[in-house]
């Protein structure tokens, strides 16, 4: 399932990062799961894998980032997601990137407290320079609340 999220096309493109090849996605799954720093919780909605998201630290720097299956896009499940690992993974400040045609995404980090910024600290992401936007949660943000409904 999550192999299948990140090789659709129309997904890739709205987050800006190119999908992987199986073999590349492996190695980069068994990379992740022996990374010690790394968080990785599975997104469950109505008790369906939905999708992912992780943290990582990266030069220098720690990181956020999920993944939602593109048929469940839209009904509130990144917002949902992202409040709760907020609460488990408390670090901060704490970047997070998001492709500039990616309103509901951006949407999302706004929800949960990032405030957009320079790129500064934040490493840069793959892909064409300016293509993403950069968000920091810092100690002074708060997170976000719970999420109402869809709309």
């Amino acid at each position: 399932m999550l192999f299948k999220n990140q090789s659709d096309p129309i997904a890739a493109a709205m987050v800006g990062f190119p999908s992987r090849e199986w073999d590349e996605y492996i190695e980069h799954s068994r990379k992740v799961g022996a990374d010690p720093d790394a968080v990785t919780r599975a997104i469950v909605a109505d008790g369906v894998l939905v999708g992912d998201i992780m943290s990582w630290s990266q030069d220098g720097v720690r990181e956020v980032g999920y993944w939602i299956d593109r048929a469940h896009w839209g009904n509130g499940i990144a917002t949902t997601a992202l409040t709760a690992f907020l609460t488990e993974v408390t670090e901060r400040p704490l970047f997070a990137h998001v492709a500039r045609h990616n309103g509901g995404s951006a949407r999302v980090l706004v929800k949960c407290g990032f405030a957009p910024r320079a790129r500064g600290r934040a490493p840069r992401r793959r892909g064409p320079r300016g293509a993403h936007l950069h968000a920091e949660l810092s100690s002074r943000t708060h997170a976000c609340a719970p999420p109402g409904p869809p709309g």
